[in-house]
C-alpha cells in the first residue's frame, strides 16, 4: 500500500526547515484553504524543462486577471503584460540571452512592464500637468509590475504551472524594448516562461530569517557570522556546480553562496540601464 499522503501542516514544516533552517508551524485558527495556499507558497520553485501540453488561451486570461487584481499603488495601475506569442520574437529576444535556452522551450513567454505613459496620458486628456517627474514615480512604477508578476506566479502555480523569471531581459533593455513595440513611459521589468513542468521542482533555500527579519529597528549583529552559517546549510542541501568567473577568480576549496554574490557583482551588469530608462522620458531626480 502507499503510504498516506502528508498533510498540508507537515509539509509547511518540512518546507519551512528547508528553506529557513527552522521547522514553522502552522498556529491554530488557520482555515484550510489558508493552509494548502500557504504550503503552495512554501513549496514553489522554479521550473526549466516543460511538457508539450499547451496552456489554454482562456486560463492564461485568467491568470492575467488574477495578476491585476494584486495592490496597486494609489490605484494608478502602473503595470502591463506582454504574451510574446510570435515564436519569432520569442527567438529574438532568446539570443539576445544565449545561456538560457529555456525561453525558446517555454511553451508561454510573458514579459512585464512597467507602465508610466497612461497616467500622462490621462493628464494631457483631462487638461492637468504631471508634476511627478521624479525617481519616485518611476519606482511607483517598477514596484507595481513587480507585485504582478509575483502575483501571476502565484496564480499559475494554484493551476499546476511551472515558471521561471527572467530577470535577464534587462540585460539587453533596448533591443527588447524594440522588439516589443515598447513606447516612452513604458519599461520591461521581467520575462516569465510558463508551462506545465516536466518533473518536481526543488525547495531552494533562503537567508535564515534572523538576517532578513526585523522588530523596531534593523539589526545586523552577527550577520557575517549568520551568512556563514547560511553557506554552510545551503551547501549542504544543494552545493553550487560551479565557481563563477573562473577566468578572474582562482578556485576556492568552499564556494558557498555568499562567495559566488560576491563574483557575481563584481562585474558590471546592466550599467547602461539608467540611461535606457531615461531616455524612456523619466528624469529619475
Amino acid at each position: 500500500m502507499n503510504p498516506p499522503p502528508s498533510s498540508d501542516s507537515s509539509c509547511i514544516e518540512k518546507a519551512t526547515l528547508t528553506r529557513f533552517g527552522e521547522s514553522l508551524s502552522v498556529p491554530e485558527g488557520v482555515p484550510d484553504e489558508g493552509i494548502s495556499e500557504l504550503r503552495r507558497m512554501f513549496e514553489h520553485s522554479s521550473h526549466r524543462k516543460w511538457t508539450e501540453q499547451p496552456v489554454d488561451a482562456a486560463l492564461l486570461k485568467l491568470l492575467y486577471a488574477a495578476a491585476l487584481s494584486a495592490p496597486s499603488k494609489s490605484d494608478l495601475q502602473q503595470a502591463d503584460i506582454i504574451h510574446v506569442a510570435d515564436r519569432a520574437k520569442i527567438k529574438a529576444i532568446a539570443d539576445l540571452i544565449p545561456d538560457m535556452a529555456w525561453i525558446n522551450n517555454a511553451p508561454v513567454f510573458l514579459v512585464f512592464c512597467g507602465n508610466n505613459r497612461r497616467i500622462r496620458q490621462i493628464g494631457e486628456w483631462r487638461g492637468k500637468p504631471f508634476v511627478n517627474e521624479h525617481l519616485d514615480h518611476f519606482m511607483n512604477a517598477a514596484v507595481d509590475a513587480g507585485i504582478i508578476l509575483s502575483q501571476f506566479i502565484r496564480a499559475a502555480e494554484a493551476a499546476g504551472l511551472g515558471t521561471v523569471p527572467i530577470s535577464a531581459v534587462r540585460n539587453h533593455p533596448r533591443e527588447t524594448s524594440d522588439i516589443l513595440g515598447l513606447p516612452d513611459g513604458v519599461f520591461p521589468i521581467a520575462g516569465l516562461c510558463v508551462g506545465y513542468p516536466l518533473e518536481k521542482g526543488h525547495v531552494t533555500a533562503r537567508l535564515d530569517l534572523n538576517i532578513t527579519t526585523h522588530t523596531d529597528r534593523f539589526d545586523e549583529s552577527g550577520i557575517k557570522e549568520k551568512i556563514d552559517a547560511y553557506d554552510q546549510r545551503r551547501h549542504a542541501l544543494f552545493p553550487l556546480r560551479k565557481q563563477r568567473y573562473k577566468n578572474l577568480y582562482p578556485d576556492v576549496p568552499f564556494n558557498g553562496w555568499s562567495e559566488d554574490k560576491a563574483r557575481h557583482y563584481s562585474v558590471p551588469e546592466r550599467s547602461d540601464f539608467g540611461a535606457f530608462i531615461r531616455d524612456k522620458k523619466f528624469s529619475l531626480k
